[in-house]
């Protein structure tokens, strides 16, 4: 009978205690939460875990990703039934754009949320190998010869491989879709569906590998190649994406193609690399740096491990924003705490940075050549929380991400004040130290690009932060279209406001 139990003693039933019952039945609540708590709490740190160690099945090296990419591709393509290998005429592109039109329109109607939430269509150019394929052979055949150096000394085939968002973002585009795991784009076949024309041109590779006045006749031949299409001469280029992630290539005739979207390592505003007006927020998108540095492991990460308080490691004199290194070693050489080490990424240079890195709490970001550099993403893959000295400095997807939860950012004219870099950096909790820390952890795999391309990886975040143009690209697509040339009703995005970094608070 419920609420009694029975006394062998006495043979009667004898009333329970509610006192009792309420006790027990509070004991048992507290072992299966705690056993819960326990359960979640493994699967966390196993996500963390397998999220932060590479599995077989993905990769994250360049060379070794290129290697099969290569052996399963072929070696040259055939344009597609869109791509247009002669001259075009007005004509053409105005069937092209009442196609659109089309398509647009029955979209508009039938999906509820067109365009502010539906996947990005994407059409891939069709390029000829000498623009694609032979290229990644020419890099795939040389990059062992690793004493081709640049003037500053830096090994040439490294350097291709930090700007190789080219190659990653085209091996994800042209992958199979059964093979593919993002769904925020997806690649079609036909000019008229698409939101978005990709140009898989390798800048970078043309620029470091091949001779000189050879790379400029290939520049001009993919310019006059892409030109020539229907869909460029709809838009001037307006919706079409082009990589020059070096600030280096495609310098000769970039200028015919300003109107496009640039994916651009920084934006220099010095007028060094990039002409005024020739890139901005507004229609540009930053992309990191592929790190040179491996991903700091979960060991690694606890700052316990961690006992110099400021390192870099890199060249020591730069140009442009650049030389404000030699004045920051020379106020930071000999102290205690800090680490300053000339080298490159050349021979042993990995590992120097790495152990270093490891090894620190705070890594110093200082300009260099350009505001940017690949030191910065080597940073945060090692868990070294970034130190920014460059004041004109823009970062990838900061519309997405928060810099100021993993970086402390610093002021030329404050870091260059005697002693005031040290007391700034001995200032800072450990509270805040811990907190930026376990956010870099977070953040690191933001920065890692790989194939298949993962969810929340970097390839992922170019095109949520692409679809956040989206109607504005078409806007001044439109307006293009019909707006008398030369009239005061243009737009442009020229009177912007320089970047200057402001430290903030520290909380």
């Amino acid at each position: 009978m419920a609420g009694r139990h029975y006394t062998a003693a006495s043979g009667t039933f004898k009333p329970r205690s509610p006192a009792l019952f309420l006790l027990l039945a509070l004991l048992a609540l507290t072992l299966l939460f705690y056993i819960f708590s326990i359960s979640t709490s493994s699967n966390s740190i196993g996500n963390l875990i397998s999220s932060r160690n590479p599995n077989s099945g993905i990769d994250y090296s360049f060379v070794s990703s290129l290697e099969k990419f290569l052996t399963k591709s072929p070696r040259s393509v055939t344009a597609g039934e869109d791509t247009v290998s002669g001259t075009t005429s007005v004509e053409d592109a105005r069937k092209l754009d009442d196609s659109i039109w089309k398509n647009e329109n029955q979209r508009l109607y039938d999906e509820p949320f067109y365009p502010a939430f539906s996947p990005l269509k994407v059409y891939v150019y069709e390029m000829p190998a000498k623009f694609t394929y032979d290229l990644l052979w020419l890099f795939h055949n040389t990059y062992k010869e690793t004493s081709n150096l640049t003037s500053n000394g830096s090994p040439v085939h490294r350097l291709i491989e930090q700007h190789s968002i080219d190659y990653w973002l085209w091996a994800d585009l042209i992958a199979p879709e059964s093979e593919r795991l993002l769904k925020n784009v997806v690649r079609v076949y036909k000019q008229e569906e698409a939101d978005l024309f990709y140009i898989p041109f390798f800048t970078t590779i043309s620029f470091f590998l091949m001779e000189k006045q050879q790379c400029k006749a290939l520049y001009r031949e993919a310019l006059k190649w892409v030109m020539d299409q229907p869909a460029w001469n709809r838009s001037e280029g307006r919706d079409h994406i082009l990589p020059v992630h070096h600030p280096w290539s495609f310098k000769s005739v970039r200028k015919f193609m300003k109107k496009a979207i640039w994916l651009l390592p920084d934006m220099d505003s010095t007028g060094n690399w990039y002409k005024p007006g020739q890139v901005y927020l507004e229609k540009d998108l930053i992309l990191p740096y592929v790190a040179n540095l491996d991903l700091c492991d979960a060991k690694c990460l606890s700052s316990s491990r961690r006992t110099t308080l400021l390192f870099f490691r890199g060249r020591l004199k730069r140009n442009a924003g650049g030389k404000i290194r030699a004045k920051l070693v020379e106020e930071l050489r000999g102290v205690d705490g800090v680490s300053i080490e000339e080298g490159t990424a050349g021979e042993g240079g990995k590992e120097a940075a790495q152990s270093g890195m490891r090894k620190s709490i705070f890594c110093l970001n200082p300009a260099g050549d350009t505001p940017s550099s690949a030191r910065l993403f080597d940073a945060i893959v090692s868990g070294c929380i970034p130190i920014i000295v460059s004041d004109e400095l823009e970062l990838p997807f900061e519309g997405i991400l928060d810099y100021r939860k993993i970086a402390l950012f610093v002021s030329s004219s404050d870091a260059l004040q005697p002693g005031w870099l040290l007391s700034f950096l001995k200032s800072v909790s450990t509270a805040q130290i811990k907190e930026m820390q376990a956010n870099l952890a977070k953040y690191a795999r933001h920065f890692l690009y790989s194939h298949p391309a993962q969810p929340l990886g970097p390839e992922d975040l170019v095109w949520r932060m692409m679809a956040g143009k989206l109607v504005n690209i078409k806007l001044h697509t439109r307006r293009s279209q019909r707006v008398v040339k030369g009239s005061r009703s243009v737009c442009t995005c020229e009177c912007r406001s320089p970047n200057a970094t402001s430290p903030g608070p520290l909380s």
